[in-house]
């Protein structure tokens, strides 16, 4: 009997993904083991492994397909005895067995007559809705023409099985094709999801005159959007600023360097950020909180998440335990997870959770900032770059190597006198970096 393979959810909150890359095709005999695929997630590209042996009889989706929902069939492997050709595709109407949906909203919204004022304009085209669920085509598909004002149905398919897929769109889009006629009920519905895309140049065009190229948002960029657009617009932000004197930290560090040298550890400040947070966290165990609806969640370990950018975002891998870690320990994962995400490499278990952000931009020389809070967490801190300022000591000017941190905080989860309580805790063992060892 014929195996479907399924597109896999490969960390907990995936809902879709690319699908970059077939390693096989259709033929091709496979092994239980095999990496058969690359699937391109908002983090990373990551390999799938056949489960079964078998011989590919069809791929359903094409290599480079953005946005194939996690349980859609991607492709049918073929048992030890059975005949390739005696194997059909599924219908694109059937969902795939799978607790997450396997299309989109938006394919669905547009063809829902309920909702349509009673006039004779909204009644005509009515008859065309279940034209367009029987066609053949990608959920991209679907969305690019419904957003575009296209009829699906009159476009020629050149995917599998005459399947339409994004070329084809546009392609469709290219040429001139007319659009579908807009409708009363079309109108409101086909627009809502495009109200929550960002303006594209479709939208709002260049001047004419200015050079410009248009690049389609990659799965991590569309994350990053998502996800800190609904922080800003969900979560009660407020900021609390320290300054931190550093010299001490920066003594003690070059001192630990020296006696590491032939280890081949290099402890950064970064490093001692990492500890300093963890150990405030577990001072103040009140930060170290996340709201969660009709409910708390307190955590008694600190999993640091350290924003790392990369090319075309950033990612957030996790320090876990890390009030538990020597410096040279944190230096240690800090510099193995940095160089997995710019690789590409990092697993949903290196940046899945994590109870506390730090994003630090002083090596850009910035001297400070306010970073988004990265939900579901209740707090993140901004590090800028330590320079030399003038301070007052005992009554008399000085210089002194200063540090900006501001720490932003979801209200909800975490009150003002919480907030300065961590930040004194966290100031305590930056500018007495000896105090970590107690």
């Amino acid at each position: 009997m014929a195996i479907e393979i399924f597109m896999p959810a490969l960390s907990p909150t995936m809902e879709e993904g690319t699908l970059a890359t077939w390693l096989v095709k259709e033929g091709d005999s496979v092994t239980s083991g095999d990496v058969i695929a690359e699937i391109e997630t908002d983090k990373a590209t990551m390999e799938v492994e056949s489960i079964d042996d078998g011989v590919m009889a069809k791929i359903l989706v094409e290599a480079g397909t953005d946005n194939v929902p996690v349980g859609q069939i991607i492709a049918i492997l073929a048992e030890e005895g059975e005949d390739i050709a005696d194997i059909e595709a599924p219908s694109n109407d059937t969902p795939a067995p799978s607790p997450q949906p396997a299309t989109k909203p938006e394919d669905t919204a547009a063809p829902d007559p309920a909702p349509a004022p009673t006039t004779s304009a909204a009644k005509e085209p009515a008859t065309s809705t279940p034209t367009d669920s029987r066609v053949k085509a990608s959920p991209l598909a679907k969305r690019i023409a419904a957003n575009e004002g296209l009829d699906i149905a009159s476009i020629a398919g050149t995917g599998p099985h005459g399947r339409i897929v994004k070329r084809d769109v546009e392609a469709a889009l290219e040429n001139g094709t007319a659009p579908a006629p807009s409708t009363a009920t079309d109108g409101p519905q086909a627009s809502a999801p495009a109200a929550q895309q960002a303006p594209s140049a479709s939208v709002y065009p260049p001047h004419e005159n200015i050079p410009f190229r248009e690049e389609r948002l990659s799965n991590m960029r569309k994350t990053i959007a998502k996800r800190l657009t609904e922080s800003k617009t969900t979560v009660p932000h407020f900021y609390l600023t320290v300054e931190c004197e550093i010299d001490k930290l920066l003594a003690q560090r070059k001192e630990l360097n020296d006696k590491l040298a032939d280890s081949g550890v290099k402890i950064s400040v970064n490093d001692f950020i990492i500890r300093a947070s963890a150990l405030a966290l577990k001072k103040v165990p009140a930060a170290n909180v996340q709201f969660a609806g009709d409910k708390m969640y307190w955590y008694e370990r600190a999993d640091i998440s350290m924003a790392v950018a990369i090319e075309g975002g950033l990612v957030t891998p996790v320090i876990r335990g890390a009030d538990q870690m020597g410096l040279a320990d944190i230096a240690s994962t800090a510099k193995d997870l940095a160089l997995k995400a710019r690789d590409g490499k990092l697993i949903p278990e290196d940046y899945a959770g994590g109870t506390f952000s730090i994003s630090n931009l002083g090596m850009f020389g910035i001297k400070e900032f306010s970073a988004v809070i990265n939900p579901p967490q209740g707090a993140i801190l901004a590090i800028g770059a330590g320079e030399q300022r003038p301070v007052v000591k005992d009554g008399a000017l000085a210089v002194a190597t200063v540090m900006s941190c501001t720490m932003s905080c979801d209200h909800r989860a975490v009150d003002g006198a919480v907030g300065a309580e961590f930040l004194k805790a966290f100031k305590g063992f930056i500018q007495d970096p000896i105090t970590m060892l107690l």
